[in-house]
């Protein structure tokens, strides 16, 4: 297997490292001191277009992948900014993936240009305290009611949520102790007869 990077990630890693070090270690211990969320530099990532890497070109993305997002939050790191850098950049490729993969297209056209934008500040709900971040065993339940959903549950931990605009929250749909098994909605039931 070759793992040498293509020329178009050498690219992303040269373009994303000279973007992040134009913010200074000052900037960075600036915003720790006043725990302040970096809006200067999330907009500096939002106006060169690297919130919506792994979004799909036809909703304001660049279509790319895990790798190319990896790439991009690794050089974020090394550039000095660190996970201060990295994690607020973080929420824009890694949380709005399962409305990439399961939204509705309606979902998809309402949300998706926005992250990539940049328009929505996005945090995302996983954590609870009697789970952690073993997503096998979260409780926080979603039931249909009509036309809407009602969440019900704890999250902890939810990194971001005092500035975001939207939280994306992972939740059961079916009972963990209906489920088959942690990661399998339902129980299968035997149908043969004896």
């Amino acid at each position: 297997m070759d793992f040498a990077l293509t020329e178009s990630q050498e690219l992303i890693k040269k373009e994303v490292g000279a973007l992040a070090r134009q913010f200074s270690l000052d900037y960075w211990l600036d915003k720790d001191d006043k725990a302040e969320y970096p809006h200067e530099f999330v907009k500096a990532f939002a106006d060169n277009g690297w919130l919506g890497i792994m979004i799909p070109e036809s909703y304001g993305g660049a279509g790319l992948g895990v790798t190319e997002a990896a790439l991009m939050l690794h050089e974020i790191c090394a550039s000095g900014a660190g996970t201060s850098g990295a994690s607020p950049i973080h929420f824009y490729v890694f949380p709005p993936t399962p409305i990439i993969k399961f939204g509705t297209d309606a979902m998809k056209q309402k949300y998706l240009p926005r992250i990539a934008s940049g328009d929505i500040v996005m945090a995302f709900g996983v954590t609870e305290p009697n789970a952690g971040t073993d997503t096998s065993r979260i409780q926080t339940r979603a039931v249909r009611q009509g036309s809407r959903w009602i969440v019900n549950g704890r999250k902890v931990w939810t990194s971001l949520a005092q500035v975001a605009t939207k939280i994306l929250i992972l939740a059961r749909t079916t009972r963990l102790a209906e489920c088959a098994r942690p990661s399998t909605p339902t129980r299968s039931r035997s149908t043969t007869s004896r």
